[in-house]
């Protein structure tokens, strides 16, 4: 198509690069709090200011094989809602908003919202799920993170698969992933490609044989203490730990683990959790650290095979660096 005739452009108008052309110095992460939404995370442990929870509702009915869909029993579904609601109001309670995915088409596992993307300092990372029984849920959550104003800086992609409860901060530019069941070499080279970008540093370990995530072996209440769970945390993150300063402690019941999700916490600040009831053992274990406990009973989500640090996608906590 010939331009002829049309008129010359004006090399002194803004739109070319004329006076009045405005250039955008500023980084991507300088842009937090205007450009975008105040988000992003650079540690496990400061105040927590907001999530991203799914509502579970009717994708809990008719489910003849509870493990066609990656969960451990059949939940009854208005308990389930029950207790997620109570999970939402114990946030409430303790400062922090609370956002809902709101999907079009929910699956069952849709309400583990931490698998599918990580907060950086910089934005979000989408996940991509391992399992073809939740291929999709992350469009959802990706969705409503650019809704809310959030940045994307990747969504992984190829045949990588990446799930978000697999990374770990350890420190502002330190993170820790885990690479196993749910995390592929892949997924974890591409989201320690974008992390490199913003100047993070990636260590990544390998989970032991019927290890979900990560984020069930290790859990952070504070800048300097770490409670995992003795046995099935891999030696490499243990070295870790102690080498950014981490005291270790272990969990004292691993029974507690398995029935009940004890280790499966979220740090609502330095020193205070949010756990699930009926975990006696874990709970004194904690509070003889100096932690305190909020609790919440989940008995009926556990069914669904996650917790509390699974149902709740952590997308602003306040920064530590430069603090």
């Amino acid at each position: 198509m010939s331009d002829a005739g049309a008129p010359h452009p004006d090399a002194g108008a803004a739109a070319y690069g004329g006076p009045n052309w405005s250039a955008r110095h500023a980084s991507l992460a300088d842009e937090i709090g205007s450009v975008w939404a105040r988000c992003g995370i650079d540690s496990e442990y400061a105040p927590l200011r907001t999530v991203i929870l799914h509502r579970p509702g009717p994708e809990l009915f008719g489910l003849a094989d509870p493990d066609e869909h990656l969960l451990l029993q059949t939940p009854d579904p208005a308990l389930a809602t029950a207790q997620h609601d109570a999970l939402a109001d114990a946030y409430r309670a303790n400062g922090v908003e609370v956002a809902y995915v709101d999907p079009g088409e929910p699956r069952p596992n849709q309400m583990f919202c931490a698998d599918l993307f990580v907060m950086t300092p910089s934005g979000a990372v989408v996940g991509r799920p391992a399992s073809t029984v939740r291929a999709g849920e992350e469009r959802w959550v990706a969705r409503r993170l650019a809704d809310r104003g959030v940045p994307i800086l990747r969504s992984v992609g190829g045949h990588g698969t990446f799930e978000g409860a697999d990374l770990s901060w350890l420190a502002p530019e330190v993170a820790m992933i885990g690479r196993g069941l749910r995390t592929n070499s892949e997924g974890a080279a591409q989201v320690t490609a974008t992390l490199a970008e913003i100047g993070v540093e990636t260590h990544m370990v390998d989970l032991p044989h019927t290890s979900m995530h990560l984020m069930g072996e290790v859990r952070f209440p504070d800048r300097d203490l770490a409670f995992a769970r003795a046995g099935r945390i891999p030696w490499t993150a243990l070295e870790l730990l102690r080498t950014h300063s981490y005291e270790v402690r272990f969990f004292p019941d691993d029974g507690e683990m398995v029935r009940d999700f004890g280790h499966n916490i979220v740090t609502l600040g330095p020193r205070r959790v949010l756990m699930p009831e009926r975990c006696p053992q874990t709970r004194a274990a904690y509070e003889a650290a100096g932690v305190e406990c909020v609790t919440v009973e989940l008995g009926e989500l556990h069914k669904c095979a996650g917790g509390i640090g699974c149902l709740s996608g952590v997308v602003t906590r306040e920064r530590v660096a430069g603090a």
